[in-house]
């Protein structure tokens, strides 16, 4: 049984920063005010981190990001690593493999190495993918390592930061819920709070507290349909995972010219795929288990029911990309996070107070390089 956190009291006294939301992006926020020396105090309006922050991969995407992603992402890397220092958590400078399986991904990769140079993209013919990944598919004709890339396991680095942040003198008073939020004061649950400034980093939940922001923004939310099954023992993949699929997800390859074919490809030749919006791609836990995944969906509100068929999907690609007959499912969840056009929400909607959400599903890969240039606009 998970043991809960005790929560702080809310400060009697004001604050300089009241963070709201204890997930990756509002703990980002409060490492960055606190190294800046400020005061900080944080609410949450869960027991523990339950959302999208700890339903993830655990996979620091960084060089497959695009303009300010890739900006954020770069300092992000170097804030993971430090924080793993600080904090007692792992973060493994493992990079990343993309697997192409046909050559038209090939092709993209080459196009990417060729834009972003040795030190992000080294390219790997067939046999350079097994060192990586031994088995897989007998499709493989290549693919790419990209070092950057970092390896964090979410259920445990989100409380080592937040337990970290308790350290350091920072309150974070949980099961706590924020009612209204003015220039200057924060309206909970248990109480007000005073705060020179305010970040609301509530993840896909800005709709419940501010609507019109959402609505402008065009915010909504995604879900996702994620795996965690279970591989033979001698199945060992120190770094994530990602497949010609991924290639139309993250930016810095989806705007390459060679990425529409692939997408005009797997439109033609795997309609379902295109439909349920798959980005086949997997990290490895410590226990050895893979977590697989994602499907995606978009809506503002989702049913509560399950569609087993979309887990069968993960599960026929997860396997093929393996090259094993099938997998054995000990875990099954939807992740859920917010989604709009733009790949950050950040917003001032009061004298001091923003609004910030990353709303493109990179969150662990960015928000310690987003909460930097937030913290230089607030402060």
């Amino acid at each position: 049984m998970t043991s809960l956190p005790e929560p702080s009291a809310l400060p009697s006294s004001p604050v300089d920063l009241l963070v709201v939301g204890a997930g990756v992006v509002g703990l980002a926020h409060a490492v960055e005010a606190h190294l800046r020396g400020l005061s900080v105090a944080v609410v949450e309006r869960d027991a523990f981190a339950v959302g999208a922050s700890v339903r993830n991969f655990g996979h620091i995407c960084t060089t497959a990001q695009d303009g300010t992603a890739l900006a954020y992402a770069l300092a992000a890397r170097e804030r993971w690593l430090w924080l793993a220092e600080k904090a007692g958590f792992t973060a493994l400078e493992c990079g990343t493999v993309v697997v192409a399986r046909r050559p038209d991904e090939l092709t993209v990769l080459e196009e990417f190495a060729a834009v972003r140079g040795p030190d992000q993209v080294v390219l790997l013919d067939r046999a350079g993918v097994a060192t990586h990944l031994p088995a897989h598919d007998s499709a493989v004709v290549g693919g790419a390592y990209l070092p950057l890339d970092l390896r964090v396991d979410p259920r445990e680095v989100i409380p080592a930061v937040s337990g970290w942040l308790a350290e350091q003198g920072v309150p974070i008073t949980w099961r706590t819920n924020v009612l209204a939020v003015e220039p200057g004061l924060v309206r909970t649950t248990r109480g007000d709070v005073r705060a020179a400034r305010t970040v609301v980093a509530v993840g896909h939940d800005v709709d419940r507290l501010l609507p019109e922001v959402a609505d402008d923004a065009g915010l909504t939310r995604c879900r996702l349909q994620m795996l965690q099954v279970a591989v033979p023992k001698e199945v060992r993949v120190r770094p994530g995972v990602l497949t010609g699929l991924s290639l139309l997800r993250y930016r810095g390859f989806a705007s390459l010219p060679a990425a529409e074919r692939v997408r005009a490809r797997v439109e033609r030749e795997s309609p379902e795929l295109a439909d349920a919006v798959v980005n086949l791609m997997f990290t490895q836990r410590p226990d050895g288990d893979i977590v697989l995944g994602d499907t995606h969906h978009y809506a503002p509100t989702h049913e509560p029911f399950g569609d087993e068929a979309l887990a069968e999907l993960v599960l026929r690609e997860g396997s093929r990309l393996l090259g094993v007959p099938g997998l054995r499912v000990r875990k099954r969840w939807h992740g859920v996070y917010a989604s709009a056009p733009a790949d950050f929400l950040d917003r001032e909607v009061a004298d001091g107070v923003r609004v910030v959400s990353v709303t493109s599903g990179i969150g662990m890969t960015t928000a310690h390089g987003l909460a930097g240039a937030v913290l230089d606009a607030l402060i």
